[in-house]
């Protein structure tokens, strides 16, 4: 009986070769298919992008292992995709010019406070989504942006719009008014004293 636990444990059902090629070629497959699907699904998970991640964990995990569901098996396959994340990440740093090919650059959603629809839809992100993203920056509207791209890791970078010298002249003067104001005030309550 103990026997029989150890070999189902730790005798491999496949070749070690076959272990390592197996995650070799489904991380190349995912790595490929979720530059091709967009920035828009690495910035944030909605509910149908968290499915579509769990279903396809589940999905490749018998194309990883195979038949072997051992411990030496799982362990293999683990350090199979590990090495191979390593590897690839190392040769990206030391490749700046591969590592933007693979990752992509920057794109523009808002130039000059102008929202790019194409570059918009090309990214399937709605101005509703934009306006969410721009919020948990700090921004109560979509009027105060300047500048916002996506990066290639799906974050949204946002850069405000900076006051025109009309702008700024009159936000002077709205700041020299309150500031009498409160001397104004602070000058009556001692009056009343």
């Amino acid at each position: 009986m103990f026997a029989q636990i150890v070999n189902d444990m730790f005798v491999l059902g496949i070749p070690v070769l076959e272990k390592i090629l197996r995650p070799l070629i489904i991380y190349l497959f995912l790595v490929i298919g979720l530059r091709l699907s967009g920035k828009r699904e690495l910035a944030s998970l909605n509910p149908f992008d968290l499915v579509v991640l769990l279903t396809l964990s589940n999905t490749v995990q018998n194309a990883i292992i195979g038949n072997d569901n051992s411990v030496t098996g799982g362990i293999i396959g683990a350090t199979a995709l590990l090495l191979i994340n390593y590897l690839v990440l190392r040769f990206l740093y030391t490749n700046p010019k591969i590592d933007r090919i693979v990752e992509g650059t920057p794109e523009l959603l808002v130039d000059k406070g102008k929202i790019i629809l194409p570059q918009m839809k090309k990214q399937m992100i709605t101005q509703h989504e934009l306006e969410i993203a721009a919020n948990k920056q700090g921004f109560i509207s979509l009027d105060q942006i300047e500048r916002a791209e996506i990066e290639p890791d799906g974050a949204i970078f946002f850069a405000e719009k900076e006051p025109t010298p009309d702008e700024a002249h009159h936000q002077q003067v709205m700041d020299r008014l309150d500031r009498i104001e409160r001397q104004l005030d602070a000058l009556r309550g001692s009056q009343r004293v």
